[in-house]
């Protein structure tokens, strides 16, 4: 899964529920389940996600959409692997922007 968002300090929920496929209720659902999402809130109360909200969102969207996790084994699974898991997700990412550059490159010769 690649997140197209600029590089910024704070996201809005309309842009975060835009590049993940999702409707902001999503977002907004997780957030109370999630217990790592912890967004900033402006005066009027919107939320406002930071780059490390936006890694945690990417590492319950790949447990619960990509690998059919139920919200209480991903709830369980970041619990138990508290910072191995987005550190092992970010390396797996990487490794697979790698691999698609590669193919890309094969495709060209």
């Amino acid at each position: 899964m690649n997140i197209n968002l600029p590089e910024k300090l704070y996201y809005g929920i309309g842009e975060v529920a835009k590049a993940f496929g999702v409707n902001t209720s999503l977002i907004r659902f997780w957030e109370k389940e999630f217990d790592v999402l912890q967004p900033k809130k402006n005066a009027k109360g919107n939320r406002k996600f930071t780059p490390k909200d936006i890694k945690n969102l990417e590492l319950i969207f790949h447990l619960v959409k990509q690998r059919g996790f139920t919200l209480e084994g991903a709830k369980t699974h970041l619990k138990d692997n508290k910072g191995g898991t987005l550190e092992n997700f970010d390396i797996i990412r990487k490794l697979e922007n790698v691999k698609s550059e590669l193919l890309k490159i094969k495709d060209q010769l």
